[in-house]
């Protein structure tokens, strides 16, 4: 894609390292204050032994706003123009640790009776919901279709839209999918809906408010026009 629009692959080179570690440092700072600060707080050196697991996909989100907004700026880019690029892979990311988490049993899914429940041997022996998986499959969904709208005007002509619709799209199939995963820690059994759910709805209402200032923005320009 970087090809087709005459960038070197220094640039692409570039912004893979600040995306790498936007998403690794952002992912776990994100599980550190969200899931469990006090015991972070109390043992500040294990914040840095991300060997022994704890990674948030929500900080990981963050760490890449971040990045592209540092790399942007360094790179005198408008943020949405990067942030649109990124949000075509990101699904494809999406799916890869999503079918890590399966693999390793971890973000198991609440007990069902449907045909196609797993049995995660290491935790027990009770049939679940594969929700890793359902978000895997989302994910390779929302990769098509966000490359399939690509060439089309409504990505095309409208800077940041891709972006709009990878939130909107990706954190609301999260929110739904908690329903069907065990709580990761013990204090979201307090919680109206659990910690996913709530990280996924800021993300959810920027993708909204972006779409509609993007579509006033395209209607006063039709208006405009005609004038």
């Amino acid at each position: 894609m970087f090809k087709k629009e005459g960038r070197a692959v220094d640039f692409l080179d570039q912004l893979s390292i600040y995306i790498v570690l936007g998403t690794i440092i952002g992912a776990r700072l994100g599980h550190v204050l969200f899931y469990d600060p006090s015991y972070y707080f109390s043992n500040p050196l294990k914040i840095f032994a991300i060997w022994e697991g704890g990674l948030a996909s929500h900080g990981g989100g963050i760490g890449i706003l971040v990045a592209i907004f540092l790399f942007a700026k360094k790179q005198k880019l408008p943020f949405l123009w990067v942030a649109d690029r990124i949000a075509l892979v990101v699904p494809i990311a999406g799916a890869c640790i999503r079918l890590g988490n399966l693999m390793n049993s971890e973000m198991i899914g609440t007990p069902t009776n449907m045909p196609w429940a797993f049995i995660f041997t290491s935790i027990d022996q009770i049939p679940r919901h594969p929700a890793q998986l359902y978000e895997a499959l989302f994910c390779m969904i929302l990769f098509l279709l966000l490359r399939y709208l690509w060439t089309k005007p409504i990505l095309k002509n409208n800077i940041g839209n891709c972006f709009a619709l990878l939130l909107i799209l990706l954190f609301s199939f999260r929110f739904l999918d908690e329903f069907l995963k065990l709580n990761q820690e013990d204090f979201e059994n307090s919680l109206f809906i659990n910690m996913g759910q709530l990280l996924s709805i800021p993300f959810i209402l920027i993708g909204s408010v972006l779409l509609i200032i993007n579509s006033r923005k395209k209607t006063q320009q039709q208006l405009q026009t005609k004038s």
